[in-house]
């Protein structure tokens, strides 16, 4: 939908209407400005009619853009202007529009694309742009010259606020015009809580008290022995069956709810409280499509207090991707190439969906993938079209703690700052170079390396044809792998750059695999095989 300012301009501005003695067969434009104005009027109301006003701006210029009499006319750069709104395609459009020399002297245009890139966080280029339009004497030139003064105070401001101290101008700073911060550092990590507090009240599961927790069962004594203690969140009871994972900072048990064996959930304990994992959660349910959401893990509800947070979640009973990799590695082998395409897949799929959706994992290791079984049998001719049982299969992502929200940041945005996960560390980290997806894309490669090895990837880097550096795996593929297939997987995945489109790069690796396994009922018939296996080996217990 169009931004409300712009949909007004047109209307609004005198250059639309035409004097009275105006024989319309004299102006040519005046039926589409006429028609375009109703479509924005329409607009307004009805946010579902926008493809219409499209084709009328797309006809309008199609028919007057070679119009020498257009050529300085402000109601046809108003038209260009909404053309450029609709398609969020500026700079082609600036870029006609200067091969064209079409309204070069009217100061609307530097206005409007300046504040353009100035809301795609694209400063300094939108500085540039006010430039070239005083330099061009554009007119009316002091309101350019007004706007442009505007503009710098309110960079101004920004340097100002990223440079307050030590630790705010390490945490924020402007390269090229764009903004670069560690979304991980302690004084961005309190302000996004800060943002998320309010909204954390809204949620359905969260419970948040200013009190320390005072349960019967002292948390601490969880670390010595858990196996059947039993502790009361929200008048819900918990009986601890064991641990299940630790870290650092938080603890992961095992609980049955009421005691009830058929309903057992996961407790993460975590000191100091983080409420940041369940926000993460939260977002997914609203962002991610239900026959997609499985793939993420679920959190029912979280329980803050003044001295650590609970979080109630889902518990998959099957374990990791990485206990899958260990399996064969304690006998002295690898996971089979058919298992590791179809792993692949799933994990392409799931990056595919959240960098979508813009959400960052932040932490995306085999720790953290939870294997997923089917109850139904698989069928050989539903991989394809991923029918029910192929859904239910795969894998499921966990431990949100490191999740990064695009939506709390200015457009285009990157980030900088160390993941300290030893094997995990993309290259832009590695290099202390701007990341976006690239923490996530380069955690998929390690964990495919992984389970094609049986070791974290090392990269070398070489000289393209082209001049540039290209990054590759450290490891030679064997001869009777698909060497073309994981060839383009590495290339197109490690040399991913801020300003490819992540979706589109993971969307074409994804289907080349895919087209892969298609190509031979054998092979499904085999990775079908393989699962059974997999099932009964590590979950006879």
């Amino acid at each position: 939908m169009m931004d409300p300012v712009i949909c007004n301009m047109l209307p609004s501005h005198p250059s639309l209407t035409v004097p009275d003695n105006k024989v319309p067969a004299e102006d040519p434009i005046f039926p589409y400005l006429c028609s375009i104005k109703i479509a924005l009027q329409d607009l307004l109301q009805n946010p579902k009619s926008a493809p219409h006003l499209n084709d009328l701006l797309d006809n309008c210029i199609r028919s007057f853009e070679n119009e020498d009499r257009y050529r300085n006319d402000i109601r046809f750069l108003k038209v260009w202007i909404l053309h450029a709104d609709a398609t969020q395609d500026f700079e082609r459009v600036f870029r006609v529009l200067e091969e064209k020399k079409i309204c070069l002297r009217h100061s609307l245009l530097y206005e409007s694309y300046a504040a353009f890139l100035e809301a795609k966080g694209k400063l300094v280029e939108a500085h540039e742009v006010y430039q070239l339009g005083i330099s061009r004497n554009a007119v009316p030139l002091e309101h350019l010259k007004k706007l442009h003064s505007f503009f710098l105070g309110r960079m101004q401001r920004i340097v100002k606020a990223c440079s307050l101290d030590k630790q705010v101008d390490a945490d924020k700073s402007l390269v090229h015009g764009k903004l670069i911060l560690s979304p991980w550092s302690s004084s961005n990590i309190d302000e996004l809580l800060k943002k998320i507090d309010t909204y954390g009240l809204k949620c359905k599961g969260y419970h948040k008290s200013a009190k320390a927790y005072s349960g019967k069962v002292p948390l601490s004594s969880l670390k010595k022995s858990s196996r059947n203690k039993l502790i009361e969140l929200g008048g819900i009871k918990y009986l601890i069956k064991g641990c299940s994972g630790q870290g650092g900072f938080a603890q992961v048990f095992k609980a049955f709810v009421d005691s009830n064996p058929d309903e057992i959930v996961a407790l993460k304990i975590q000191k100091p409280a983080f409420p940041w994992e369940f926000y993460m959660y939260r977002q997914l349910d609203k962002r991610v499509s239900d026959d997609k959401r499985p793939s993420f893990g679920f959190a029912h509800r979280v329980h803050i207090y003044a001295d650590c947070s609970i979080l109630v979640c889902d518990y998959e009973a099957h374990g990791t991707l990485q206990d899958v990799i260990n399996s064969y590695l304690v006998i002295g082998q690898w996971m089979d190439e058919v298992l590791c395409i179809y792993y692949s897949i799933e994990m392409l799929r799931m990056l595919e969906t959240l960098h979508n959706v813009g959400i960052i994992h932040g932490d995306f290791k085999p720790d953290n993938l939870l294997v997923r079984y089917a109850r139904d049998e698989l069928t050989e001719d539903g991989f394809s079209k991923r029918t029910r049982p192929w859904r239910d299969q795969g894998l499921c992502l966990i431990d949100w703690g490191r999740g990064i929200d695009l939506s709390l940041f200015p457009d285009g945005v990157q980030f900088k700052g160390d993941s300290r996960t030893s094997g995990f560390r993309c290259v832009e980290m590695q290099e202390n170079r701007p990341w976006t997806y690239q923490v996530d894309i380069y955690g998929l490669c390690v964990t495919v390396h992984l389970m094609l090895h049986g070791s974290y990837l090392s990269i070398k880097k070489k000289e393209s044809p082209d001049g540039h550096c290209l990054y590759q795996p450290d490891s030679s593929l064997k001869r009777y792998w698909n060497i073309d297939l994981w060839s383009t997987f590495f290339t197109k995945l490690l040399n991913l750059t801020n300003d490819d489109d992540s979706t589109k790069v993971l969307e074409s690796v994804r289907k080349s695999l895919e087209d892969y396994l298609c190509s031979s009922p054998q092979l499904i018939k085999k990775l079908k095989m393989l699962l059974v296996k997999q099932r009964d080996s590590l979950c006879s217990a």
